[in-house]
């Protein structure tokens, strides 16, 4: 071999051995797409990013994640408010590791509110059935994880979206905060949630959030475990 070939190589094999990883199967790719319409303040934002951020980084979530087939999740957030405004703040990560979970929650920590305006999760939907296509990672089981403390009130009919998601093998769990709205629990089981294994775990307020959030978390990756029912 050529001196300067076996010099590339070398130079080559560090980006090598870190891009590695993106042909390891997942899972559970999922999606976390958070509420940041005018109903949610400075303060409420806080609570909802470092609630996730605490429930990624629990210990109940690295024991349910070492647990799975593949021991691993890949995890992006979205920021969702108006229809044009679903702005991912967090790339896809996989979290394969209690010390990945807690890189990743110390990320999200840092991250700036996105948006605002009114609550468009339907469109939420749309941006998540997209983002899934992004993903490096083959993943057992496809996740939109809902988060909100209001019903959609601009976009398309959100029970529609949620068909055609499901349609293609995707589900869509909810957290509804019920502090502005007592009935969005109710909203989000007839209306929101859908796929094998949906569930809605509820947040009376945002002071709950983070606990609320580590159930569903932890929930999630463990039906991930379960066989999946082809689409349809």
């Amino acid at each position: 071999m050529a001196r300067w070939l076996i010099g590339f190589m070398a130079l080559l094999a560090p980006a090598l051995a870190v891009a590695a990883p993106f042909g390891e199967p997942v899972d559970t790719a999922l999606v976390l797409a958070v509420d940041v319409s005018l109903s949610v303040d400075a303060g409420r934002y806080a609570l909802q990013r470092d609630g996730t951020a605490a429930a990624i980084g629990s210990p109940d979530f690295a024991r349910a994640l070492a647990s799975g087939p593949n021991g691993a999740v890949a995890v992006t957030v979205v920021e969702f408010s108006d229809p044009d405004r679903q702005i991912p703040v967090m790339p896809w990560t996989r979290i394969a590791s209690a010390a990945d979970a807690q890189a990743f929650a110390e990320r999200l920590r840092q991250v700036q509110r996105s948006s605002d305006g009114l609550t468009g999760i339907a469109n939420a939907l749309l941006a998540a059935e997209d983002m899934f296509d992004e993903s490096p990672w083959a993943a057992t089981r496809r996740v939109v994880d809902v988060s909100s403390d209001g019903m959609s009130n601009i976009g398309p009919p959100i029970d529609e979206v949620r068909d055609r998601l499901v349609a293609h093998g995707i589900t869509i769990n909810g957290l509804p905060i019920l502090s502005e709205e007592p009935s969005l629990e109710t909203y989000y089981t007839l209306y929101l949630i859908g796929g094998p294994g949906a569930f809605v775990v509820v947040a009376q307020d945002l002071a709950s959030f983070a606990d609320a959030m580590r159930r569903k978390l932890v929930t999630e990756v463990t039906v991930a475990q379960l066989p999946v029912p082809p689409p349809g």
